[in-house]
């Protein structure tokens, strides 16, 4: 390792879980350099499992996620046996329960339903706006303390004596170590504004013995080595070190977006939508509270002032819709095709209310939409195009209120958005998005995530700069991802 800090030429393995999807990346690092090599990619589809009072739980397959997980590292390990260390993160809010160090059973999934039980206990204890004041936390019925809860009223959490989140889970298993690292744990409801420390209160009322949850971390902190076990078929028989990384995914994602001024935005795009602003300490006003905005961690202490919007997942349900209903496997639809055609749709469509809970379940999209048109006296999508394009527009739409409801609430002006992830690669949604806000939009980088493991991971090992800013981390990711620029009202720059 560079002792001096220097930088040196290096790789290290990105474990990247989505709420749909989960791949691991190698992020080759070199003085000013920046590439990924995709190693593997990998389904992440959620099971309904039968219980006890007949109706069915929505959980996560985690055992297919972590056999997933050692083929791609194996495989990273082949393809670059100099791997220099190793970060996990994921999704947000859904966590395992263990005992003895065994998992109790599937974590559940935020899309359960089972959490109402939780917000009534919770909410008769703390106000809803107490509960804000002192976490920072939007309301979502499915924030880790509802769930939590829940397990509680059901009797759950009885059994257990430990619990970890998705990624400090799959680092567990990784390592042997048991911690908490700091930006997942700000979206959990139970940590104070800030970040400093667990809200004893808040765990006392859920019914949380703190010894039920592991040390925090922040970011970069070394976790140890793989365990001996996993050496030989992840490591090539090397000890390679695991790091906490931004282990929340939009943590993460916001390290890779190119920011360049307290005048910019951001919206990481996916199967959520996740739109806000960096900021430098929480924003936990009653008009931010009535805003719905959170107040999560970021990496090096920043906060991230954002919104949560349901996004490409409205999507990616209207076309399994669709999929279920076609006759055979060859008449499945084709995403380019629908977007060639929404973007050729002309006259005014339907611009629902994406934050609608009727939208959060998984089931039968398209119906949802009309349903909403129809109740709202708004003429339904009519073809699928139609429906494409309601959706894209939609969104755009929601982008736009929360930009200018952003303004307000930081007192920044917001002249740029940058819209990283899958939605960065929607020709149509980011004209869109630049129409509809009136601002300048900068697409990309798609592995925004990914990129800001990798950034982590690489201070942390010495390969770049210990010393390094997040702001010269970004400069690394505009100079190796150059973004494509939308006008409003015009067609894309290169």
């Amino acid at each position: 390792m560079d002792s001096t800090g220097g930088g040196r030429s290096g790789t290290v393995a990105a474990v990247d879980l989505g709420a749909t999807s989960g791949r691991v990346v190698l992020g080759h690092v070199s003085p000013g350099g920046l590439r990924l090599q995709h190693v593997a990619r990998f389904a992440n589809r959620p099971v309904a499992v039968p219980e006890g009072d007949g109706a069915e739980g929505l959980h996560w397959d985690v055992l297919g996620l972590w056999q997933s997980i050692r083929d791609g590292l194996a495989e990273a390990a082949r393809l670059d046996p100099a791997i220099a260390s190793i970060g996990v993160d994921s999704w947000a809010v859904d966590y395992g329960l263990l005992r003895g160090g065994r998992l109790g059973g599937l974590p559940y999934h935020y899309r359960d339903e089972r959490t109402a039980a939780g917000v009534r206990a919770v909410h008769a204890a703390v106000p809803a706006d107490e509960l804000y004041r002192r976490t920072g936390l939007a309301h979502l019925p499915f924030n880790t303390v509802f769930q939590l809860a829940a397990d509680r009223v059901a009797g759950t959490l009885d059994h257990a004596d430990e619990v970890l989140l998705i990624p400090d889970l799959v680092s567990r298993w990784l390592t042997g170590a048991s911690v908490t690292e700091r930006t997942n744990a700000s979206t959990t409801g139970m940590l104070a504004a800030g970040g400093a420390g667990w809200d004893e209160e808040i765990l006392r009322v859920v019914g949380v013995s703190p010894g039920l949850l592991a040390p925090l971390v922040d970011p970069g902190t070394g976790l140890g080595g793989l365990l001996p076990s996993l050496r030989a078929t992840l490591g090539g028989g090397r000890e390679i070190p695991v790091t906490a990384v931004g282990s929340h995914d939009t943590a993460s994602a916001v390290v890779g977006v190119p920011l360049d001024s307290e005048h910019d935005a951001y919206i990481s795009s996916g199967t959520w939508s996740l739109v806000g602003l960096e900021v430098e300490a929480p924003i936990v006003t009653d008009a931010a509270r009535a805003a719905n905005f959170t107040n999560e961690g970021g990496v090096d202490s920043r906060v991230r002032f954002l919104k949560n919007i349901s996004g490409l997942w409205l999507l990616s349900e209207s076309m399994r819709t669709w999929d279920a209903a076609a006759s055979d496997a060859s008449r499945s639809s084709d995403l380019a095709a629908l977007l060639a055609a929404a973007a050729e749709v002309q006259g005014p469509v339907a611009v629902f209310d994406a934050a609608d809970p009727r939208f959060t379940p998984p089931g039968d999209m398209p119906g949802r939409i009309t349903e909403w048109c129809v109740e709202h006296g708004v003429r339904p999508p009519a073809t699928r195009a139609e429906v494409v394009r309601s959706i894209l527009e939609s969104l755009a739409a929601a982008y736009a209120q929360t930009l200018d409801e952003a303004e307000v609430l930081s007192g920044r002006r917001i002249t740029t958005v940058h819209v990283v992830g899958g939605g960065s690669q929607n020709d149509l949604l980011c004209r869109l998005t630049a129409d509809r806000t009136g601002r300048v939009v900068l697409a990309g980088p798609v592995e925004a995530t990914a990129i800001g493991n990798v950034l982590v991971q690489a201070r942390a090992a010495g390969l770049v700069p210990r010393s390094s800013s997040l702001e010269a981390l970004r400069a690394l990711v505009r100079a190796a991802y150059p973004p494509v620029r939308y006008m409003p009202g015009q067609a894309p720059l290169g």
